[in-house]
């Protein structure tokens, strides 16, 4: 799936490793395989990252997976280095709150 006419705007992120926010809160990282004229996105090797104020980030394995385009929050790039470097067992933050629309 990718948008018709070359859409440049997502284009230049397919088969890299992108985090999703929902509107919902949650933060779903993985590889953009592919998406739609609706922005619906495919993420492969995907998981999804819990955070939580008392606890490490706990990551859960979701694999390959779609998002709707009308729940995306945000859509950004990783950079796969500098995500590897982080040890998201001490990283701490309250969960995100939903998008109030």
């Amino acid at each position: 799936m990718s948008a018709p006419g070359g859409d440049a705007g997502l284009a230049q992120y397919v088969d890299t490793t992108v985090s999703v926010i929902t509107n919902d809160g949650r933060t779903i990282v993985g590889t953009l395989r592919g998406y739609d004229q609706a922005t619906n996105l495919i993420l492969d090797e995907c998981h999804e990252r819990v955070y939580s104020s008392k606890n490490g980030v706990e990551q859960l394995v979701l694999g390959l997976y779609v998002i709707r385009g009308d729940n995306i929050a945000v859509i950004g790039e990783i950079d796969d280095d500098k995500d590897a470097s982080i040890d998201f067992n001490q990283v701490r933050a309250p969960p995100l709150k939903s998008v109030a629309h």
